[in-house]
């Protein structure tokens, strides 16, 4: 990685070369210089990236592939440039950030990075920072201030879904794609209940099964966009059975314009008159109104779509004992329109914890001599515990992105990792000095620079 600016601080070069192994039977790539093209504004953007056939298994993606280890070094390098510079770390970047796509030659969907870092400075408390590296101390230990700034690719891909409305009052929705953890479960039944006006309680979901109609792989952050606007496709369709119910001969709207007629709290509405679905239904003799669905991709080459986040992170560190430790965590992301604030939180906390075990503690090790991993177990892969965990403080700015799509939201399960580690890294080094430029960082680390 190196970088150059001019003698305002404007960069004037990036250059960023990368590679990564893989095994002697694939051509697995990282891509670790991707978000290094579009985060910061310089004419001049060199990105390379190589593979390395050796004697171990094929490595696979990990959550934000190429962006979380690329940011590490990206903003690692920001951070000592700007100091070189003689500029705060946080002017700098403000002073840099890219207002367009310029690899893609595309303006943002939308961007709200530097209001994401304003918010998180001022609930970080930044603006105590001494700029003196090991100047701020409380007791024994010496305390580092750090941040990251990060991006990661929005997406919205094709999905099919299927809903129902049943005459018992009830509501179903199905679709293929999975929900590992991050809430799509609620995603979906809150979908349905705000265009049916049917309680959340009384929507089922059904997910994961290939006798569904086709969805995504639970992966690239594209979930949530991409199920949101099939299952509000798939509702809209069942309400417009319903609706054509409810004007056919001896219905209770028979005659009337179907598209007149509105949707509210589980009823269908023209004028004074009102009737449930449980009504419209039943009086047709019938079990159900079904509607399939499947959403399209935005348009190309009109946008750049991406998320964006800053992360600031306070560590301690006790040289008499050679005790480091992540203790404060505030984090600011722009996804869009937040659909779920508790969820949304949630995987960011999540993530947030994995890029500390990035930070500190993860590490692979493999026998040289037959290239088989020799920590592939919990006892010897040491992952961060309850123990570890600082104070996280997440702020979710709510700015719907209707360029991506009609809810405006995009994906957040990636974006939290990103730019994580550098932040601690640069904390580190505001605490201790020491530039540690290969993860993990570990006491044995800064002992050696000590």
């Amino acid at each position: 990685m190196r970088l150059a600016t001019d003698a305002s601080g404007k960069l004037v070069s990036i250059r960023h070369e990368s590679f990564n192994n893989t095994s002697m039977l694939d051509d697995y790539t990282e891509n670790c210089g991707g978000v290094t093209k579009s985060l910061y504004a310089c004419d001049n953007v060199l990105v390379s990236h190589k593979i390395s056939p050796i004697n171990r298994g094929t490595p696979t993606s990990m959550r934000a592939p190429g962006a979380a280890p690329g940011l590490f070094a990206l903003e690692s390098a920001i951070d000592e440039m700007a100091l070189a510079s003689g500029m705060d770390p946080l002017a700098f970047r403000k002073l840099n950030l890219s207002d367009k796509d310029q690899s893609a030659g595309l303006p943002w969907s939308s961007n709200h990075l530097p209001e994401a870092i304003d918010k998180a400075a001022e609930r970080f408390g930044w603006h105590a920072r001494k700029a003196d590296v090991g100047s701020m101390r409380e007791g024994d230990e010496i305390i580092g201030y750090g941040m990251g700034a990060c991006n990661w690719e929005a997406y919205q891909v094709p999905t099919d879904a299927r809903v129902i409305l049943r005459s018992d009052g009830t509501a179903l929705a199905q679709c293929g794609l999975q929900d590992i953890g991050t809430g799509t479960y609620t995603i979906v039944a809150q979908t349905v209940s705000q265009l049916t006006g049917i309680p959340m309680e009384r929507v089922e979901v059904e997910l994961g099964s290939s006798s569904f109609p086709a969805g995504p792989v639970s992966g690239g952050s594209w979930v949530t966009a991409s199920v949101m606007p099939a299952i509000a496709g798939a509702t809209r369709e069942a309400l417009q059975k319903l609706r054509q119910y409810a004007v056919s001969k001896d219905a209770v709207f028979a005659g009337q314009d179907a598209e007149a007629i509105k949707v509210e709290n589980g009823q269908l509405v023209m004028g004074e008159q009102r009737a449930s679905f449980v009504d419209v239904l039943n009086g047709q003799r019938l079990s159900r109104a079904e509607g399939t669905f499947q959403s399209g991709m935005p348009e190309a080459g009109k946008y750049s779509f991406r998320s964006f986040g800053v992360h600031f992170v306070e560590v301690r560190w006790d040289p008499g004992i050679s005790s480091l430790r992540v203790s404060r965590v505030v984090s600011a992301i722009d996804v869009g329109k937040v659909v779920n604030p508790l969820a949304a939180r949630n995987q960011v906390e999540g993530a947030i914890v994995m890029g500390i075990g990035m930070a500190l503690f993860e590490a692979g090790e493999y026998d040289p001599r037959s290239g088989m991993p020799v920590n592939n177990n919990y006892a010897e892969y040491v992952v961060p515990v309850h123990a570890d965990q600082p104070d996280i403080d997440v702020l979710l700015l709510d700015y719907p992105d209707y360029n991506l799509g009609e809810f405006g939201a995009r994906g957040i399960g990636e974006i939290g990792v990103t730019g994580l580690a550098a932040a601690v890294a640069n904390a580190v080094y505001h605490a201790t000095g020491k530039r540690v430029r290969s993860l993990p960082i570990s006491k044995e680390k800064l002992m050696a620079g000590l």
